[in-house]
């Protein structure tokens, strides 16, 4: 980032559909059960409990973590996840897997019975229409694929949710949402709520300071990562002109030694890596 008052610009300019000022405002135990009420009315949430903001799942040193955006269990213990996505990452379906086994080897201990396992929720909010179907909401549980009237019945839901809709497939309570989400004004008294929230929580300094610090790490690690794809292209560029010009296996593994600071190991890894 240049200076301060273009990180100033970016904060002020932030909306619902941040993932971390969505995080934010869903800390609001009250805005998030309405929103999830929104999305499952049929569940009659009375209350939620423990909302943690960015909750991060690390169960070995081995796997990958996740952090989730909106991390929440309701009064009869059913977890939900919801996550604000911009950008179609062409991942999402193998990521709900992902982030819905992490969350079941949380929530029962070794040597528990599996009917412990409550129900759970991985919720997308999408500003892009996944499936292409046109549809608002695409909710996904497993059932026979030789008889759709059998239901597996192991309590794991994913939903997706698609802003860019205009088919009237879902409440107006949840289309006034998703209508925010994309950018629109709204009368609805929630939406209300949400906006004012937004407006409240730009005022917050704590939460201006952690998003600033994100967004210049964020910023730092394209950086390096810029820097170290032009220092891998100069080494297989070196790779291939010392190729071209006949040189040994064993004199091109010692130039890249020496000309780029390489380990013995290093450099015959990148050679094994050129295909050469």
């Amino acid at each position: 980032m240049e200076n301060q008052t273009e990180l100033n610009t970016i904060w002020e300019s932030l909306g619902i559909s941040n993932d971390f000022m969505f995080s934010k405002i869903m800390q609001d135990a009250e805005l998030c059960k309405e929103l999830l009420q929104r999305i499952l009315p049929e569940l009659e949430i009375d209350h939620i409990e423990y909302p943690e903001a960015q909750k991060s799942i690390r169960l070995d040193v081995d796997a990958k973590s996740v952090r989730l955006d909106v991390y929440v269990r309701d009064g009869k213990g059913s977890i939900y996840d919801i996550e604000m996505q911009v950008v179609d990452t062409k991942e999402l379906p193998k990521r709900s897997r992902y982030y819905q086994s992490m969350i079941d080897l949380q929530l029962i201990d070794k040597g528990e019975y599996y009917k412990k396992l409550k129900p759970s929720y991985i919720i997308f909010i999408c500003l892009f229409d996944l499936f292409d179907k046109g549809r608002h909401i695409y909710t996904f549980e497993n059932i026979c694929k030789e008889d759709n009237s059998v239901f597996l019945k192991d309590g794991a839901v994913k939903i997706f949710l698609n802003a860019d809709s205009g088919q009237d497939d879902v409440s107006q309570e949840l289309k006034a949402f998703l209508d925010y989400v994309a950018g629109k004004e709204s009368a609805d008294d929630f939406v209300q709520r949400l906006e004012e929230a937004v407006e409240q929580a730009r005022k917050n300094r704590e939460w201006r300071h952690e998003y600033m610090t994100l967004l210049m790490r964020d910023q730092e690690n394209i950086e390096k990562g810029i820097e170290k794809g032009i220092e891998k292209g100069k080494i297989y560029g070196a790779i291939s002109m010392c190729h071209d010009l006949g040189l040994s296996g064993d004199e091109i593994l010692e130039k890249l030694q020496i000309k780029f600071h390489l380990s013995h190991e290093e450099a015959e890894q990148y050679v094994l890596d050129s295909g050469i």
